[in-house]
């Protein structure tokens, strides 16, 4: 019987795209202008699925206040994981719903249409296996999880985040299951108290059962860190299957501005004379560019105004920022702290949190984070990482 139900896990904050995610979850980031979950919703309603689950926690009211009770007429339901305790853990808080095979995603990454077709086909197809895998072949796996299968596409080990040197397929979260997967995520105890999906996949393999893997040639793109949103939106502006480079017949663009493509360019949108946009630049709804504004390879989410002369390049802002007249990110590459880490040399040129004020003549250096709230004062030079609702003089 075909599976027409899927199980969406979109529970988790995203805790390394902070600060962006301190007021929403990670699924509802800009991947372009949609949240990252709407295009998994898109990947499987065109694949067929008319029902869909999702697992939501963090943020939760944000994702049913966006999507409802329907999406593109498939049903939505909700359940509640209310401790964030892994991935295994999601998935058995929507196991009182379920009964018969379902497809599993995670909400947080974006997976092509092909990649679930892939998925459920090799389903239809297989024998007696408790879970059939999604894969793709990737050249890095170590911040993800790696399969390795034998000759037959059976899945011999799987593990996440390897650190060895063997060959592996990147596990794409993409999963056909059979009702009785639900026993291995139980045990034996969960790794630093959280229930990992792979870690049950993992105790079913052990246990004997067979676990099937499929190598699709479907995209697959994560924004794990605050600069792989410039390259999830740049990669779906160039990509053919992607997003269609538009400006939106509600946006307002003045005569000498100069639009270069890829663009996005929401609705209610003001472009102002002499300004420049683009490439590989998004406007979400309500932006302002003001007179004589560089907005160039950035994510500019909605409700922002970008003052007269500002430019941005390699940017990354949440919502309701204001960038006055003539500042100045002057792009990557930098060196962007995430937690107690430092990755260097990253294509990030600031990211701006929601509602940050910036009072004009401000220089971003490569790598700047700004918490949401904070107040940069009229002429001044940031970097490295401010708090939220701090002000710099």
């Amino acid at each position: 019987m075909p599976i027409r139900s899927a199980v969406v896990l979109a529970a988790g904050e995203g805790a390394r795209l902070r600060p962006l995610t301190k007021h929403r979850p990670k699924p509802m980031l800009p991947a372009a202008t949609k949240p990252i979950l709407e295009h998994v919703f898109d990947a499987l309603v065109d694949a067929g699925i008319t029902e869909i689950t999702v697992v939501v926690g963090y943020g939760r009211t944000h994702v049913q206040s966006h999507f409802g009770s329907t999406y593109r007429d498939a049903a939505l339901e909700y359940v509640v994981q209310d401790k964030q305790l892994g991935s295994g853990h999601a998935l058995l808080a929507a196991e009182p719903d379920v009964s018969e095979p379902r497809l599993v995603l995670n909400g947080d990454q974006l997976v092509a249409q092909r990649i679930v077709e892939d998925v459920l086909a090799a389903y239809d197809d297989g024998d007696d296996a408790i879970a059939t895998l999604g894969l793709i072949r990737h050249e890095d796996v170590d911040e993800y999880g790696g399969v390795i299968c034998d000759g037959d596409g059976r899945v011999t080990e799987i593990v996440e985040h390897p650190g060895d040197d063997r060959t592996y397929q990147l596990n794409a979260g993409v999963y056909a299951f059979e009702p009785e997967l639900f026993e291995y995520l139980r045990g034996p105890d969960p790794q630093l108290n959280e229930y990992s999906l792979v870690d049950g996949i993992a105790n079913a393999i052990t246990a004997g059962e067979t676990v099937r893997g499929v190598t699709s040639d479907g995209v697959w793109i994560d924004a794990t860190y605050p600069w792989d949103l410039l390259d999830v939106s740049e990669a779906l502006l160039e990509r053919a299957d992607g997003v269609e480079s538009t400006v939106s017949p509600d946006a307002r663009i003045h005569e000498s501005a100069t639009i270069v493509e890829p663009v996005v360019i929401s609705a209610d949108c003001v472009v102002g004379p002499g300004s420049v946009v683009g490439p590989n630049a998004v406007l979400g709804d309500n932006v302002t560019v003001g007179a004589n504004a560089v907005v160039e390879h950035s994510v500019v989410d909605a409700d922002t105004r970008v003052g007269s002369g500002a430019t941005l390049v390699d940017c990354v802002t949440g919502r309701n920022v204001r960038v006055g007249t003539g500042s100045t990110v002057v792009g990557g590459p930098g060196d962007v702290r995430v937690g107690n880490r430092v990755h260097e040399n990253e294509q990030l040129g600031a990211l701006l949190a929601d509602r940050v004020r910036d009072g004009g003549g401000v220089t971003y250096a490569p790598g700047t984070i700004v918490g949401s709230d904070a107040v940069l004062r009229a002429g001044a030079t940031v970097r490295g990482t401010i708090d939220h609702e701090t002000e710099v003089q």
